[in-house]
């Protein structure tokens, strides 16, 4: 309902993006500004995720997929977060421990001229966007990982909580914490942050945010020690050097097709400012 309500007060203003080609190409350009950047400022990312299986399985998009993933070791997702601009001031890096009513974990790039409607961003304004995750050192203790794991989960539903009410959560506990713990999400950003920022290299990294594949998705660390040329869309991007591995650690045989029921674009709803 609230979603049908921002569509009406707005709809008069905008067109909305109905092919999912459009989108892409919205897409493909913000990470072209992107990939620019990082390779005149010396950052280093990789294609993942889904991005990353559609680029060695299909030589681009998964064929019902319409998103862009990629990773930043944390050093470098921290220098972009503050340094990023484009030439044409059409883009804007979103910094999620700095805004302190943006839903998600981690950052994305949105294109600044555009619209999404989604439900966790309900009083958020974001564009058409690529999401990029850190990676972070996790330690080489499985039972220390599964520790951190839970702790994090928990006081990723408290944030959530915070932010987004209307967010059911599966946890009495988080929901306890959220009515009766005096704490900021700006608070509970820096929590997590002491959590799952090592301050020392381990042999074994993951994406921490709350967005992340979980346990099954540590890969040792080495596998991001460089970076190698990808071909995605036609056009050439960067991923890690040790992709099989990450890519065989996070989803086992990724050359697979997964079953028709699984084969599932998301809804997403855009728009033309």
């Amino acid at each position: 309902m609230e979603v049908q309500k921002i569509l009406s007060t707005f709809a008069f203003a905008m067109r909305q993006i109905t092919d999912i080609q459009e989108l892409r190409r919205l897409q493909m350009d913000i990470l072209d500004s992107v990939h620019a950047f990082c390779q005149a400022h010396g950052l280093c990312y990789f294609l993942s995720s889904g991005t990353l299986i559609g680029a060695v399985r299909h030589g681009g998009y998964i064929p019902w997929d319409d998103d862009v993933d990629i990773y930043m070791p944390r050093k470098d997702y921290e220098r972009f977060l503050n340094e990023y601009t484009d030439d044409k001031s059409i883009y804007r890096v979103i910094n999620p421990s700095s805004e302190p009513h943006y839903y998600y974990t981690f950052a994305k790039v949105v294109d600044k001229r555009t619209r999404m409607v989604e439900t966790e961003t309900q009083g958020y304004e974001i564009g058409v966007y690529i999401d990029v995750f850190p990676v972070d050192y996790v330690s080489d203790d499985p039972e220390e990982r599964r520790r951190v794991f839970k702790k994090k989960k928990l006081l990723y539903k408290i944030r959530r909580c915070k932010i987004s009410v209307s967010n059911p959560l599966q946890s009495r506990l988080a929901y306890f914490a959220y009515k009766h713990w005096p704490v900021t999400v700006k608070q509970l950003e820096r929590k997590i942050r002491k959590l799952i920022v090592l301050a020392e290299p381990t042999h074994t990294v993951c994406n921490m945010t709350e967005a992340g594949p979980g346990l099954k998705g540590c890969f040792p660390a080495e596998d991001i020690a460089s970076a190698v040329d990808i071909s995605f869309e036609g056009r050439t991007y960067k991923t890690m050097a040790g992709y099989k591995d990450y890519l065989e650690h996070t989803y086992g045989d990724y050359m697979q097709l997964p079953p028709l029921e699984q084969r599932v674009t998301h809804k997403f709803e855009a728009y033309w400012l």
